[in-house]
């Protein structure tokens, strides 16, 4: 659950992925058909699956929290005084969640959320990442650069001011320019009520649009460094450990927000418990879930299936691999460029979308999908007046969707290739462009162009090895998907048409040495001296930079027709249900409802909370070595420290990417641990929400203050959370 979706790595997702009651009750997974009774929809046949209530899942909005709900199942009533403190307690930082836990400005979040911002405050000679930080004074908190939090202040439904706005305009550009028009002026109105350069409003659409929030945040530029572990024992267990359960780490790091150059006065924090939770609690998280695909059609489902995670996959697959090479081969170069951390964020994705792809291939789960579908069918059916303006929309999707499914090929070729993502070779992101700029001036749009040319500042450097092995990945790919025939004849655009005969490999090698586009600096000078198109990568980029840029432009004028019925489809949805379900999640906060609670798995059973003995069980079981190996101090703890304290613990919250660093909280809003991730089960979370295996894994409060107090001798820090 690391972070939210890594928004340098994934800038390419933006044009793939896109398209790509009161009572309660425990959802269950159907094993077997209810019946030996199938339907058919497109070309697959799943079984009848009865679906859960909360298959939607808990990820409920302050605007709309379901107070009945809460009452009947946790005797907890949500009184406006609950709700403020939940909220004005949690913080978004900008990849991440965190909490307030002091009334001097502490703040509580994740070390895999603050990895970029240690490095940004090493000194020279310092090995923070590695080596852990504590700031033993206030004076010693280090100022993170370009960094910062925000607050949530107030909420606004602001539903009938948008819907007013597109009332009798027709065409999708007309609405869509209409929505952007009010939602501007909403949070102009807003703003203009505080002027404080530093609140800022978002208006945020809930059910794909069919209702709108304006979320008023006051930011808060001045972070400080007090806190983080060690790596080995903050991401303890590495790739092999990470989305697995029974665990044991210590993912915590402490910042403070500073107003004024002094520590702020936070009003509103989480008191730290050091009595913790117990099995069955109830437990709550307030966070900011990063992005679901819950209100999805089947029809959108299986594009995903088919389509665009599989071809993303194997791209990921593709960079991390290289990736682990040139780190093996050129260790100092990849610490230079914080490619470990990059490795982490990548094969944390993979594990990410290999769940979620397994959950789609699962006819069960399609099955249960599917029957949702039908049953919203049938409630929207019986209301003509609804059936009339949202029943063609289903089979619309369905169309558009498999207009894209129709460009496949050649996008996934040329996959990752986007100049600012860490995806591709940077000389490939600079062919593409370099072809872009030629094929526009060639047309006479020098406006096109110039907008090209300023984009290639924005590619990336990597060392030449490095980049070499990238494209060499990339010819591969090109070259497996675009076929030499087409239709049984000659391809233009085969990979032949550049290689000159060359293998991947061998043209990868040929570019490396020989282009003028493997740095910034040579593709400018190129461009000013007139494009050579005797340059192999300029002829790469020459042949697919256009094929490129039309692929994106189709698919992004059927994603924005997509978006649209999607809009009106949660419209409909809302009408049928109203809020009694939450909408998917949108990166803004939310309040996520479940208890403590351990699970069946691997023939046994897994315990709701581990403790510190498991920890040094796991580092000596695995020989010491990594990712398994504890850093030194950890190695002889003092007598004092209690190796049985809980250290991890798991819950049935409903969170997803995004929620890391999320507080855990009590029903008296007592801090008791801190969100860090998923297990295995918790992966098919993306599109459905059940409570059997799926589990939220925290560090536990009981375990971070024996590390505090024992470990690190964070007497200052300790004293500060437990003042009341």
């Amino acid at each position: 659950m690391k972070g939210y979706y890594l928004p340098l790595i994934f800038a390419v997702a933006l044009f793939w992925t896109a398209g790509c009651s009161a009572a309660s009750e425990t959802t269950q997974v159907v094993n077997e058909p209810a019946a030996d009774v199938r339907v058919e929809l497109s070309d697959h046949i799943y079984p009848v699956v009865e679906p859960g209530r909360f298959d939607n899942g808990k990820m409920w909005t302050f605007e709309h929290a379901p107070a009945d709900y809460f009452q009947q199942e946790y005797n907890l009533t949500l009184t406006d005084e609950w709700l403020t403190q939940a909220r004005m307690g949690s913080v978004r930082l900008p990849n991440c969640t965190g909490s307030f836990v002091s009334n001097s400005g502490l703040i509580l979040t994740n070390h895999h959320c603050t990895r970029e911002e240690v490095t940004a405050v090493t000194q020279n000679g310092e090995n923070l990442t590695e080596e852990g930080f504590y700031a033993f004074n206030l004076s010693d908190e280090r100022r993170i650069p370009d960094y910062y939090i925000d607050q949530m202040i107030a909420i606004e439904d602001v539903t009938d001011a948008v819907y007013a706005a597109i009332e009798g305009v027709e065409g999708r550009a007309g609405i869509n320019e209409a929505i952007e028009n009010a939602k501007q002026q909403i949070v102009d109105r807003i703003e203009s009520g505080y002027d404080d350069p530093a609140v800022f409003t978002d208006v945020v659409a809930l059910y794909n649009g069919a209702l709108y929030s304006a979320y008023t945040f006051r930011r808060y530029d001045d972070i400080r460094l007090v806190m983080v572990p060690e790596l080995e024992i903050g991401y303890f267990g590495g790739d092999p450990d990470n989305f697995t359960y029974p665990r044991y780490t210590l993912d915590m790091a402490f910042l403070r927000a500073y107003d004024n150059g002094q520590p702020l006065n936070s009003e509103y924090f989480f008191p730290w418990s050091e009595s913790g939770s117990s099995e069955d609690d109830a437990v709550f998280v307030v966070g900011n879930p990063g992005s679901t695909s819950r209100l999805h059609t089947v029809a959108q489902l299986e594009y995903t299936r088919d389509v665009s995670h599989p071809a993303f996959l194997t791209l990921l697959d593709e960079v991390v691999s290289s990736f682990i090479s040139y780190e093996a081969d050129n260790p100092v170069s990849a610490a230079q460029l914080d490619l470990r951390n990059y490795i982490f964020q990548i094969q944390n994705a993979v594990k990410a979308y290999t769940g979620g792809l397994e959950t789609l291939e699962d006819n069960q789960f399609m099955g249960r999908r599917f029957q949702s579908e039908l049953a919203f069918i049938n409630e929207l059916s019986q209301i003509d007046e609804l059936n009339q303006q949202y029943g063609s929309l289903l089979s619309e999707i369905e169309d558009v969707v498999n207009q894209k499914s129709e460009l496949f090929e050649p996008y996934y070729a040329l996959l990752g290739m986007n100049a600012g993502t860490i995806l591709s070779s940077g000389t490939l992101q600079r062919a593409m462009l370099v072809g872009n700029i030629s094929n526009h001036l060639n047309n006479g749009d020098e406006d096109a162009a110039g907008f090209y040319l300023n984009m290639i500042s924005r590619t990336i450097e990597w060392p030449r090895e490095l980049d070499r092995m990238m494209m060499e990945k990339s010819f591969g790919r090109v070259e497996g998907v675009i076929s030499e025939t087409d239709g049984g004849a000659e391809n233009p655009m085969a990979f032949s048409r550049v290689s000159g005969g060359l293998s991947p490999a061998e043209l990868a090698i040929l570019i490396s040495e020989e282009s003028a586009l493997t740095t910034i600096e040579g593709t400018i000078q190129l461009i000013q001296n007139g494009v050579d198109s005797s340059d192999p990568a300029v002829k790469f980029g020459m042949l697919y930079g256009p094929v490129a840029e039309y692929a994106m432009g189709y698919i992004a004028e059927l994603e924005a027709a997509e978006d649209d019925l999607n809009r009106r489809l949660g419209r409909a949805r809302y009408e049928v249900y109203g809020t009694s379900m939450p909408p998917d999640a949108t990166f803004s906060i939310r309040l996520q409802d479940g208890r403590v609670a351990g699970y069946n798995y691997n023939g046994t059973i897994a315990p709701a909370y581990t403790t510190f003995y498991g920890l040094l069980d796991r580092h000596f079981s695995h020989g010491e070595i990594h990712p398994w190996a504890l850093p030194y101090q950890w190695r002889n703890l003092p007598d004092a420290f209690d190796k049985s304290a809980p250290l991890n613990l798991v819950t049935t919250n409903d969170i997803i990417g995004g929620n890391s660093g999320s507080p855990l909280l009590s029903r008296n809003l007592d801090l008791i641990g801190l969100i860090f991730d998923g297990n295995i089960e918790s992966l098919s979370g993306d599109f459905i929400y059940t409570d059997e295996t799926a589990r939220a894994i925290s560090v536990d409060s009981r375990g971070m203050l024996e590390a505090l107090r024992h470990v690190y001798q964070a007497e200052r820090i300790v004293q500060e959370l437990l003042e009341r």
